[in-house]
């Protein structure tokens, strides 16, 4: 492996010279091809230094963005199907969650008791620096209505795995950085669309049902099958098997759908129930699901490994469609928008930490509030624009932010780890599992 990185550098310097040669003589046939060999060879070839293997994944990001720049029309339609479809862009939104709930685990919750105040200062910062930022930032660029209310809207989501990883590279405080997340997660369904009713309201429409209930079915959902995994690794052997039963019970329940049950319950329930009722079915299905992956978890332990590949798939799919849809919209505003992805970023990081220290945080505490401010869920925010329909406007901050949210963290995170604020807490190892692996 290491010798095909190796050799994939070596492509990435020649395709960086076909680049430059095709830029000097203007021949797009040659830069345009160019251009996307040196970031696939280089995606691939980082992985053999070791100075650079932490940017691994944010240069499979910028691979995707460079290539749907290029190459539009390859991101947005296969043949007749459309990669924008709104059932597919659910399907893989869930995956990706599913992959962040794999990386959690009940244990995460139990850091509530001893992190208290501090899981208290990170989520009022969380929930109050980014999406006051985002919103600052609409109203100082003048950017569109749909474009500025994504920017609002990845400022109102919650944090994600990366800010673990960050506080792990960091030797920061890691309980807390897990326990932040997961109460983010939970706070997110009520938090972000109030945020966004309050905010992003008069740029365009907001139904704050509609919306609280599409992030139960695209964050909750997948993290509460996950969860249910975690508990039957260690569940005795009655609860499973109670577990397995309702896990029948469940599927019996979504075949009966398609059967007959559904239109039944289309006659004789109100519209407003049926939005319940498809809400319901969905935490049926993450019941089946978390109990059918346990047994392939049984079968196959080393699946858990896997999972979180496919959850970055799933990311770097959300950029390069996003890319591709609203390709014009980035050649008028990307460069603003990186602008204002530098400073939305930043902000969080110092402000999460000034506010910290302030509010009596140790050293360690602070840089890992900062992580959690600062770090946001590209993922939530790309599914929740797919949902409305507004990938190539709404979807558009998450993409241009995503990127440089990876690298700012890895850069602040490797800084901190060689600057160590207080004794390293020797829980971190055992904390972390396997989230190294995002």
């Amino acid at each position: 492996m290491k010798a095909l990185r190796k050799l994939c550098l070596a492509l990435c310097l020649l395709s960086a010279l076909a680049l430059i040669w095709g830029l000097l003589s203007a021949q797009s046939l040659i830069w345009q091809p160019a251009a996307v060999a040196v970031c696939l060879m280089g995606a691939i070839g980082i992985g053999a230094v070791p100075a650079l293997q932490n940017y691994q994944y944010t240069a499979w990001i910028i691979t995707a963005v460079v290539a749907a720049m290029i190459y539009p029309a390859a991101f947005l339609k296969w043949g007749s199907f459309d990669l924008r479809n709104k059932w597919l862009i659910l399907v893989v939104v869930q995956i990706v969650m599913f992959g962040m709930g794999i990386q959690m685990s009940l244990r995460d919750f139990t850091g509530l008791g001893s992190t208290g105040k501090g899981v208290l200062i990170g989520l009022t910062c969380h929930f109050t620096i980014m999406p006051l930022t985002g919103f600052l930032l609409t109203k100082i660029l003048h950017f569109e209505p749909e474009i500025a209310a994504g920017i609002i809207l990845i400022g109102s989501c919650s944090s994600g795995l990366a800010s673990n990883v960050m506080v792990y590279l960091a030797r920061a405080n890691l309980i807390l950085s897990v326990t932040v997340t997961a109460m983010a997660t939970l706070a997110a369904p009520f938090l972000t669309p109030v945020l966004m009713k309050l905010l992003a309201g008069t740029l365009i429409q907001i139904k704050f049902i509609n919306m609280m209930m599409e992030i139960i079915k695209i964050v909750l959902v997948p993290i509460g099958a996950a969860l249910l995994h975690d508990y039957l690794k260690r569940a005795l052997s009655a609860k499973r098997r109670m577990v397995y039963l309702i896990a029948t019970a469940c599927m019996l329940y979504l075949l009966a759908l398609p059967m007959g049950l559904y239109h039944v319950q289309q006659n004789y329930l109100p519209e407003a129930a049926m939005q319940s009722v498809e809400v319901f079915g969905f935490l049926v299905g993450a019941f089946v699901v978390g109990a059918a992956y346990h047994q392939l978890y049984r079968a196959k332990p080393k699946v858990d490994q896997y999972i979180p590949y496919l959850s970055m798939f799933g990311i770097i799919y959300f950029t390069a469609v996003t890319t591709a849809a609203g390709r014009e919209n980035l050649l008028h505003v990307g460069l603003l928008l990186f602008l204002a992805s530098v400073f939305h970023n930043g902000a969080g990081y110092f402000f999460g930490y000034w506010l910290s220290r302030l509010f009596g945080l140790d050293k360690n505490s602070s840089r890992t509030v900062a992580f959690e401010v600062g770090l946001q869920n590209g993922g939530m925010a790309s599914g929740l624009a797919g949902t409305m329909g507004k990938l190539a406007t709404v979807g558009l901050a998450a993409a241009v932010f995503s990127p440089w949210m990876n690298i700012s963290g890895s850069i602040l995170a490797n800084y901190w780890r060689r600057k160590p604020a207080d004794d390293i807490p020797e829980t971190n190892v055992d904390v972390m599992h396997s989230k190294q692996d995002l």
